[in-house]
């Protein structure tokens, strides 16, 4: 078996030669050590104007978002410098080419993730909507509570938190309920089909109009829209304030308020009913279903009641005996 000759000198040598590489290159450590603190001084610096003018436009999320890449940037760029300061031989083409490649692989490994965050930068930089406003979108309705980066967080009206990624919602269709100040509902009043339409339609938009939270500008207002099969449709609509809370106790009052004038009115408000007609098969061909009949006996025969057939059936058998 070969022995192998260990020789303690060559590993002091080693050592020896990476300690003066070491010592030689501590001028260019230092200097791009204070490179990284300059530009790290910058990116807080400028990351802070940036967050105070986007926060002075009432934009918090923008600027967030934006003051951290900014400052991500310039320190990214103050390690580049500081690394071709300690090795010379490295250009800053090189890392800039090395960047690109592994910007590639990065962007592979986490599509999902850098699709979400530029989907958040396009929303907060066109701003579709802003933190308070109510949504719906993806089947979620609430208040937008903040807009990160990778996903938006809204509170729903019964207090719960979504999380819908940015991604979904900048290529989904999203609904934006406080996006003007005012907002229309409607009603659906089914009234008697033999009530006046003009009277029920005035007492509807006049009872309207008295409703707490009813603008009266545009005014309430109703329109026929329908003979229905049990009732005559008219639709009453009037505008609110846009948030929830405000409409959905208008339309609870409008709801009630309507309801009860037209009933002290004597409009009739119908709902859907069923008559079932059951007939007796009291007919001579009664059990014999060749020539039995469904429904009333053939023209010009009169029904029989059961007391009656019973009677012709007994004498029947009476005379047979």
């Amino acid at each position: 078996m070969e022995e192998v000759d260990a020789n303690p000198g060559l590993i002091f040598d080693k050592l020896d030669t990476w300690l003066d590489g070491f010592f030689r290159l501590l001028p260019n450590i230092a200097i791009a050590l204070v490179v990284i603190a300059i530009f790290y001084v910058i990116a807080r610096l400028i990351s802070g104007a940036v967050r105070r003018a986007a926060a002075r436009r009432d934009r918090p999320s923008l600027a967030d978002v934006a003051s951290s890449l900014v400052k991500w940037i310039f320190i990214i760029v103050g390690v580049m410098l500081a690394i071709t300061i300690v090795a010379p031989s490295v250009k800053p083409g090189d890392l800039i080419a090395g960047l690109g490649v592994g910007s590639v692989a990065i962007g592979f490994a986490f599509k999902d993730i850098l699709q979400n965050m530029l989907a958040g930068i396009l929303i907060l930089l066109r701003q579709p909507f802003a933190v308070g406003d109510q949504i719906v979108s993806g089947g979620h309705e609430g208040t937008v509570e903040r807009i990160e980066t990778r996903a938006t967080l809204i509170k729903t009206y019964d207090g719960r938190r979504v999380v819908i990624p940015n991604a979904d919602i900048y290529t989904d269709s999203v609904v934006v309920l406080t996006a003007y100040d005012q907002l229309r509902s409607e009603l659906d009043v089914g009234i008697g089909c033999n009530d006046d339409w003009a009277r029920a339609r005035q007492i509807l938009e006049e009872t309207c109009r008295g409703i707490e939270g009813v603008l009266p500008d545009p005014a309430p207002e109703t329109i026929p829209v329908a003979q229905g099969d049990f009732a005559n449709i008219i639709r009453l609509r009037w505008w609110t304030k846009s948030p929830k809370k405000d409409r959905i106790h208008v339309r609870g009052e409008v709801i009630q308020a309507t309801y009860i004038a037209l009933d002290e009115a004597g409009i009739d408000l119908p709902y859907p009913t069923q008559v079932h007609l059951f007939h007796d098969q009291t007919e001579e061909s009664d059990g014999i279903r060749s020539r039995q009949r469904e429904g009333w006996p053939t023209q010009g025969q009169d029904p029989r009641s059961r007391e009656q057939t019973k009677a012709e059936r007994a004498a029947q058998a009476g005379d047979s005996a």
